[in-house]
């Protein structure tokens, strides 16, 4: 807490190990929730709205879990940050609701198949003095909590900035006040039991994780010490969830946090925001050398392993601190949804890119940093939800949710055929699970790409579903050939189309399968010699994908060295291809000069299903 030229093919068949920090239970204890490959931070949420919500939406769209603000009795102060300055660890009434209200939520949300995971306060208690929200007096002065005395904090210093940087003072950074903060003697029996009487009652009423919010600022070994008696087995039988904050600074050695589960990984969002903004001249297209690949994560930015990462494209803190990008925040920095559709492109990377936990981040519009949480509901008086008003609903931004279970489907692949277009794009497969293209160029990417999908007709997440007979889309359909190629072209980013295309098994339109047509292509004037022959090739595997010895042969049709030469080969219907005739053998390789077209090839759209055999006749070879 803080207040195309031609396509370069990168072909990675490592699997992806997308697992989570801490085991999960076995595959029928699991089978009682959704998926838990992606989850969401309800920031500032009440128990009762968040209840509505894991029934409406949540569940029937495939979240595995929800986090929560802290459930702790807080500071009563007004602004969004008073829940993150604790006051009473033993009872459970906040701003968000009721004990009562958060054990119906938590029995709400479990049903609809939702787990649910607490933020944990447990560094520091609250400054200043008064009454908290659920009636608890405290004094920071005096240090007079329920539950603790002065003799269970640390002595008062506190952090200064230099303490992060170098050589900087861990020491300081972990025993001092974080921004003024009382610091609990988290290395001191007694507290450490205090807190393990809170975790385990947040475990025996249902939660199934925790966020330990500053852990940066506690010992990594004092969080062992708490964790070892805190029960890990939830009451649906799986292992706890454990995620920590550590913000990386100069001196914080963020492996030794991973024996307590995974960390929230913030250099994806500082990398997410240089790339999508363009900062330092950093690009999408250079994903893979900032971030690494399955198998081989870390990059040039140091990332961390992948089944210890929690990753996000913002949070509460860095959507006010400028660290990330941000679509809520209105206090005249840039917003990177006004005019661009930046957040909503790094939002689909983030769930179709196999690294880490993703969780999304859900929480209400400010026009001032300090600005508390909308006191309207988030729903009108029928209870449809008021999205984009007060309270932003990032969750149920259709582009972006329905990448939750293009995420689940995909799990366990890897990244196959990554592709970069000439500019700030990207396109990659998931194995045979999954597809998707990114442009966040100002220009359209008109391109073929492979991918290891099924032959058929699928439906482009990113704009829509499968309608309820799953015979066709509720937004674009995109065609994969017999050969596992589509052919696409993806508006720039800057209009009011969201410029992606995501796809993946479970959005197939039923019975669909890409028909196949005849081509003929025919050249004529040579020039052969003896030994020679007459290739076509292109940007098809059927026209060996730009590969003289594997493109399609063709056959002499008379005799002599400038007689036609003619094939026909079969090719998804209705896809645009592009080629060149090649003579091959005997001496060098002489390809055609270049075409009149943009792309210096010939260019051409085979004929939709049922057509009668299409004739390419290339005139002359040009020389």
């Amino acid at each position: 807490m803080k207040t195309p030229q031609k396509t370069k093919l990168i072909r990675s068949i490592l699997a992806a190990t997308a697992l989570l920090g801490g085991a999960f239970a076995t595959d029928a204890q699991a089978a009682n929730f959704n998926a838990p490959d992606t989850s969401v931070q309800m920031f500032r949420w009440r128990w009762n709205d968040i209840a509505k919500e894991c029934t409406n939406w949540l569940g029937p769209q495939g979240y595995g879990a929800v986090q929560i603000s802290p459930p702790h009795a807080s500071a009563n102060l007004g602004p969004w940050w008073d829940v993150y300055q604790p006051v009473n660890f033993t009872q459970l009434n906040s701003n968000m609701g009721t004990e009562a209200e958060l054990q119906t939520m938590i029995n709400t949300c479990h049903a609809a198949k939702v787990r649910v995971y607490a933020d944990v306060v447990v560094n520091h208690m609250a400054a200043g003095s008064g009454t908290a929200t659920n009636g608890s007096t405290w004094n920071s002065t005096s240090l007079t909590y329920p539950n603790f005395s002065s003799n269970d904090f640390h002595s008062a210093c506190d952090i200064q900035s230099s303490d992060y940087g170098s050589p900087g003072n861990r020491h300081n950074v972990m025993f001092c006040r974080l921004s003024g903060l009382p610091d609990l003697m988290t290395d001191g029996s007694y507290v450490q039991g205090q807190i393990q009487n809170y975790l385990n009652k947040l475990v025996g009423m249902g939660f199934d994780g925790v966020r330990f919010d500053a852990a940066k600022h506690m010992q990594p070994s004092d969080l062992a010490s708490i964790l070892g008696g805190t029960n890990r087995t939830t009451t649906s039988g799986e292992t706890l969830w454990v995620t920590q904050e550590v913000i990386p600074d100069s001196n914080v050695v963020r492996s030794d946090y991973f024996p307590n589960g995974t960390l929230n990984e913030f250099q994806f969002p500082f990398a997410i925001k240089a790339m999508f903004r363009n900062e330092n001249g950093n690009s999408i297209s250079q994903v893979t050398s900032i971030m690494g690949t399955p198998g081989n994560w870390g990059g040039s930015w140091g990332f961390i392993p992948t089944d210890k990462a929690t990753v996000f494209v913002n949070n509460w803190d860095t959507e006010r601190n400028g660290s990330s990008l941000d679509a809520s925040n209105y206090t005249g920095a840039i917003n990177d949804t006004q005019g661009t559709k930046r957040y909503d492109l790094a939002n689909i990377f983030m769930l179709a890119w196999p690294y880490g936990h993703a969780q999304l981040h859900s929480g209400f519009r400010f026009s001032t940093n300090d600005q508390a949480p909308p006191s309207a509901s988030p729903f009108d008086a029928n209870g449809a939800p008021l999205i984009n008003q007060s309270w932003d609903f990032i969750h149920r931004w259709s582009d972006i949710s329905n990448m939750v279970a293009f995420r689940a489907a995909t799990s366990g692949t890897g990244v196959d055929y990554f592709t970069s277009g000439t500019g700030n794009q990207i396109a990659f497969a998931r194995g045979a699970k999954g597809f998707a293209a990114i442009n966040n160029d100002g220009a359209a990417w008109n391109a073929s790409f492979q991918t290891m999908l099924p032959a058929g007709t699928y439906c482009n997440v990113v704009h829509g579903t499968l309608n309820a007979t799953a015979t066709g889309c509720t937004g674009d359909s995109v065609v994969v050939g017999s050969n596992g190629v589509v052919s696409v072209s993806i508006p720039g980013n800057g209009g009011s189309t969201v410029p992606a295309i995501a796809l993946h098994v479970n959005q197939k339109v039923t019975g669909t399968t890409t028909c196949t047509v005849g081509v003929k292509f025919r050249i004529a004037n040579a020039n052969t010699v003896y030994g020679q022959n007459l290739y076509v090739v292109g940007n098809r595997s059927e026209l060996g994908n730009w590969t003289p010895t594997t493109g399609d042969a063709l056959t002499i049709e008379t005799s002599g060295a400038n007689s036609a030469w003619s094939s026909t080969i079969q090719l998804p219907a209705s896809t645009a291809i592009q080629y060149k005739f090649l003579k091959h053998g005997a001496v060098a390789d002489v390809w055609e000069s270049n075409q009149t077209t943009a792309s210096g090839n010939r260019e051409a759209t085979t004929p939709a299903c049922g057509s009668p055999t299409l004739l390419l006749d290339g005139g002359n070879f040009k020389f």
